[in-house]
């Protein structure tokens, strides 16, 4: 079922709130649209919805599965881009969809780990665990290619999976076969375009640093000494290239 402009998709969830520093120190790179701001339907349906009646998710954060929710309160700013992911929630839950949810969710789960987003693949962990799959697939996901747990139509769901997200599309003829060995066409429709679509919230969820994807850039320079490295770089001990610079 595609959701009407305005109505949350699923049925209503709890909400939490915590005054964790967690939360607090959480901060996504664009500005969050308070409860006061939101004036557009679909922006006081989802914050209803998601956080409660009346609650402002800005001042006090915080939902079931244990976000700040920021992504909500981000995406808040452009109603209609709100509205446009909401009914893409809406569809890859639709009971149209002939791709079995299981399934499903491994093309989701793996685009968010494959993208680096932590709040992808660890929300879909949570996921997978609903519709009850084994903890030791769950923990495989990173390493699946090695791991022995899969079925064929797993394994070729992985591999597909992975030429979308890590090859851009670049799907090696045997992959697209053994896919098309288990599922029919609507089915590979339904999973390319559900885990493009996962792919693309997790770009902008790193992009944009929303919910467990505010988290600096791990690849830094450990700070030590450089002069053991000059014999490497061509300049004598103790010099720099720029000391060299008009030397004869």
């Amino acid at each position: 079922m595609t959701p009407q402009p305005g109505a949350p998709c699923f049925a209503r969830r709890p909400t939490v709130s915590t005054d964790s520093p967690l939360y607090l120190e959480a901060m996504p790179r664009l500005r969050q649209v308070s409860r006061d701001e939101a004036a557009a339907p679909i922006v006081t349906a989802m914050y209803d919805f998601m956080f409660g009646s009346g609650r402002d998710p800005v001042a006090d954060p915080g939902t079931a599965t244990g976000t700040p929710g920021d992504w909500w309160t981000t995406f808040a700013l452009v109603p209609d881009v709100l509205e446009h992911c909401v009914a893409g929630f809406g569809l890859y839950r639709s009971p149209q969809r002939r791709l079995p949810a299981e399934l499903r969710e491994l093309g989701q789960i793996r685009a968010g780990w494959a993208r680096g987003s932590q709040f992808v693949f660890s929300q879909h962990c949570k996921s997978c665990r609903a519709l009850g799959m084994a903890e030791e697939k769950i923990a495989a996901i990173p390493a699946w290619s090695v791991a022995d747990c899969w079925s064929p139509v797993e394994r070729a769901v992985l591999a597909y999976t992975d030429a979308l997200v890590l090859d851009g599309g670049r799907v090696p003829e045997d992959v697209f076969a053994s896919l098309g060995a288990h599922l029919d066409d609507e089915q590979i429709l339904e999973l390319t375009y559900i885990t493009c679509l996962y792919e693309m919230h997790a770009t902008m969820s790193r992009a944009l640093r929303t919910e467990w994807d505010d988290r600096d850039d791990p690849v830094v320079e450990v700070p030590g000494p450089h002069e053991s490295l000059a014999p490497e770089v061509g300049v004598e001990p103790g010099r720099t290239a720029s000391d060299s610079e008009g030397s004869p």
